[in-house]
């Protein structure tokens, strides 16, 4: 009888341990695709605002019609 108790025990200890390592691991794989999802939508938003005040466009021209009127108000 004591054999088996053991081996119940070692049984139910052998999956608590697994199933940690498994919570472990799949957490850390979580947290790496929210990273990884935050990193390329901030990425992607760079990119977006970068070409949107390129040089030429009508953002940029915007801004530098803005700053010269600034300039001339300032004086």
């Amino acid at each position: 009888m004591g054999k088996a108790v053991m081996y119940v025990l070692a049984l139910i200890g052998g999956v608590v341990v697994v199933s940690w390592v498994a919570h472990a691991l799949f957490g850390a794989f979580f947290y790496l695709v929210v990273a990884a999802l935050v990193v390329g939508g901030g990425l992607w938003l760079y990119g977006k605002v970068k070409k949107e005040i390129a040089p030429g466009t009508r953002t940029q021209r915007r801004i530098e019609a803005a700053t010269k009127t600034y300039r001339m108000r300032n004086r």
